[in-house]
């Protein structure tokens, strides 16, 4: 499969502002309006484009307190794992969970009201889950950069092996 340019445009746009319409679209590719939506219905059919998503400001929705936190398994057995990965998928305050190398094997990206509430999640949920051995938590005092653009060349295509 390979993206030519005008795929790596819409993909761009589309990142930028999803709520765009087609037409609007079509003029900033330059494409007429038949073919774009063709291009992005294919976008989507071929798993480019997973998802469309609203962008919500946390602190605008009383979610003021975010901390990452750093876990590191007590095991590393199949079973252990998929233990801990369906508790922390049940927490709805955990928005994001990476695995990692290193000193750690998972970091939480957790969002909530306050800091009561956050101790109420190590307390209650991570503090229950008995796949962990150890955490480390950093608290988030602001984000400078939070962009929803990948970091594509927009001007060539790109091969997808």
């Amino acid at each position: 499969m390979k993206l030519d340019v005008i795929d790596l445009k819409i993909l761009k746009v589309l990142q930028e502002n999803s709520k765009i319409t087609n037409i609007e679209l079509s003029k900033k590719i330059g494409l007429s309006a038949a073919p774009t939506l063709g291009r992005v219905q294919k976008l989507e059919k071929q798993g480019f484009i997973s998802s469309y998503h609203a962008k919500v400001d946390t602190s605008k929705v009383g979610l003021g307190f975010m901390a990452l936190v750093q876990v590191s398994m007590l095991r590393q057995s199949s079973g252990s794992v998929k233990n801990f990965l369906d508790e922390i998928l049940a927490i709805d305050e955990i928005v994001e969970c990476l695995q990692l190398t290193g000193n750690f094997d998972y970091q939480l990206r957790i969002v909530v009201k306050d800091i009561p509430a956050f101790d109420r999640i190590i307390a209650q949920k991570l503090g229950s889950i008995e796949e962990i051995g150890q955490m480390q938590t950093t608290v988030v005092l602001s984000t400078q950069k939070d962009s929803p653009v990948m970091p594509l060349d927009y001007n060539v295509g790109l091969k997808i092996s």
